[in-house]
């Protein structure tokens, strides 16, 4: 039987490919985005999967729009305005895919940070978008260039990951949040914050975010696989009501409803009176594996590579002199190094040369040789 055509338009995940790579126990993966094994709170979870058995209904067919004592306590934890309704979904990734598919027709615009999430990418592929690349900035995306493609192209949406970004962990300023946020107003583009890693601060403070200054004219999705565990596939997506109802119905079609039994695990765990002191040890374990990646960084530098720095999130961005990123990449794995060239997170357009580097699973041991090995690699370039 033939694909689809939109399945053509889909290019594999090189991110997928890597992982395989990476299972050989002699590898030193800094390619995947993930969390860290020891960072998964099972402690915290035990009383309430203890208690599962005791509440039949949580096995039983549940609503679309989620277990209803979640949905609550989220509609509280966002303190989400009364006209605004909120969706849990199974991981971020799928309430990516139900907004592609409820609001994006063959052709229509989708403008996009270049360099961007290869996930959002090939789901607005997957519909046929047309994606819309604006170049990014120290402090967020190119303002200039943002608005030009607002006026011009006049995109349905703009997809964005403003807190620690991936790949490139770039914060947008406070400036920067609310300029574009006046921005989406003005041209009525629906602003689409992606924000996984928001909770992942580990210096600097907290900043408001984007779609706090254009609430009505966003959509917001949270995921609670960085800080809780991937496995549960737990996400969130939120805004006005009237824009909510119709992902609901898409997701109705799709899978009926998340998983209820992990729903409960989710609420157990946001309630448990340590979980905000969970979150924060995971941020100080992963600052200080941060601070030894960026140290041992520095012995790249004579050979034109630079680390850009980072208050978050789980990526640090290595610009590299002009090469082909893929072929690094490449040559990197048969050194026993993995991690991902730039050129997957640009859509079309030739970007700067570069790789992400994951620094949240790998011991401070393991970051230290993973750079050792580049470096033997960049001084036979």
């Amino acid at each position: 039987m033939q694909t689809a055509a939109s399945l053509d338009r889909m290019k594999s995940s090189f991110i997928r490919e890597i992982l395989a790579a990476a299972s050989d126990p002699d590898m030193i993966s800094l390619a995947g985005g993930l969390p860290d094994e020891k960072t998964f709170p099972i402690e915290l979870l035990k009383p309430t999967i203890a208690q599962l058995h005791n509440d039949v209904s949580l096995f039983q067919y549940g609503p679309t729009q989620g277990y209803a004592p979640l949905v609550k306590h989220l509609n509280q934890l966002y303190q989400l305005p009364e006209h605004h309704k909120l969706l849990v979904t199974t991981g971020s990734q799928q309430g990516l895919d139900l907004i592609a598919r409820a609001y994006i027709n063959p052709g229509d615009g989708v403008a996009m940070e270049a360099p961007s999430y290869l996930g959002a990418m090939q789901v607005f592929d997957f519909v046929q978008a047309s994606i819309l690349p604006v170049a990014q900035l120290a402090d967020g995306p190119d303002f200039e260039a943002l608005e030009r493609c607002f006026a011009n192209d006049k995109p349905k949406l703009f997809y964005a990951v403003p807190d620690f970004h991936n790949p490139t962990g770039v914060c947008w300023s406070l400036a920067t949040r609310q300029a574009v946020a006046k921005l989406c107003i003005e041209y009525g583009v629906t602003l689409l914050e992606d924000a996984p890693y928001r909770a992942l601060r580990f210096s600097g403070e907290a900043l408001p975010m984007v779609s706090s200054f254009c609430p009505d004219q966003a959509l917001v999705l949270r995921s609670f696989s960085k800080i809780a565990s991937p496995g549960l596939r737990m996400g969130v997506v939120s805004g006005p009501a009237q824009w909510i109802e119709p992902l609901i119905k898409v997701k109705q079609g799709a899978d009926l409803h998340s998983n209820v039994p992990a729903q409960a695990m989710l609420l157990g765990l946001l309630e448990h009176p340590e979980f905000e002191q969970h979150i924060a040890k995971v941020c100080d374990l992963y600052h200080g594996r941060y601070q030894v990646l960026l140290k041992a960084l520095e012995q790249l530098e004579p050979f034109g590579c630079q680390a850009e720095p980072v208050a978050g999130g789980m990526f640090v961005w290595l610009t590299l002199p002009d090469c082909d990123s893929f072929a690094l990449a490449k040559y990197l794995i048969e050194q026993g190094v993995a991690t991902v060239p730039s050129d997957v997170f640009y859509s079309a357009e030739k970007g700067v040369s570069a790789l992400r580097l994951n620094f949240t699973n790998a011991t401070p041991d393991m970051l230290q040789e993973a750079v050792s090995r580049m470096a033997q690699v960049f001084s036979t370039l």
